[in-house]
């Protein structure tokens, strides 16, 4: 299973950008995907997962009200709109599955596969 993250950049505090996480290879009837992030010199930090038919979503409190994770199963491809960015959101943004059917929660080592990850900077 390979899985691209794309969709990050340099946006000024207050902005939007949405990532995407497209995965390949070997399908799942079942599984969940999640983002992460990891800004320099801190742990790997939940951000917001979801369920493969969409209907569970969970979220970190950092990020609550502000960002909003989807899924097309159709496409395999999970997103993350991010509005209003903070400066503390800069961070190199990773997407992950977890081929079960039950959520596996906010821990990183829990997930199966990972994706290369994306840069997004917010200017103060």
């Amino acid at each position: 299973v390979q899985l691209q993250a794309f969709g990050g950049g340099l946006v000024q505090a207050g902005g939007s950008l949405r990532l995407s996480c497209a995965a390949s290879g070997r399908t799942f009837s079942s599984y969940y995907m999640g983002w992460f992030r990891q800004a320099p010199g801190k742990e790997r930090e939940f951000v917001a997962d979801i369920s493969w038919s969409g209907g569970t979503t969970y979220y970190g409190d950092s990020v609550k009200g502000r960002f909003t994770i989807s899924i097309d199963s159709a496409k395999s491809t999970a997103y993350l709109q991010m509005n209003n960015l903070k400066p503390e959101d800069t961070a190199v943004y990773y997407c992950a599955l977890a081929a079960t059917r039950l959520r596996v929660g906010p821990l990183p080592s829990r997930y199966d596969y990972w994706g290369q990850g994306t840069l997004v900077t917010v200017s103060s």
